[in-house]
């Protein structure tokens, strides 16, 4: 299981709306920008949700992901 799949199993979320937030915050977005202007690649996921997968993620490296 990735982190990505356990994520979304621990925040009840699709592992494509995750990997989406993942890979947005990657390329240097911002979460309210996400939250904001990226609704279709995250499903409405609200900035909390945003935050906790973000935090769990940055402590792995990307090759891991």
């Amino acid at each position: 299981m990735t982190i990505i799949e356990q994520l979304a199993r621990e925040l009840n979320r699709p592992a494509e709306h995750i990997e989406n937030v993942v890979r947005l915050l990657d390329e240097g977005n911002t979460i309210p920008f996400i939250a904001r202007y990226r609704k279709e690649q995250h499903g409405a996921m609200d900035d909390t949700t945003m935050r906790t997968s973000s935090s769990s993620t940055t402590r792995v490296p990307t090759c891991l992901r």
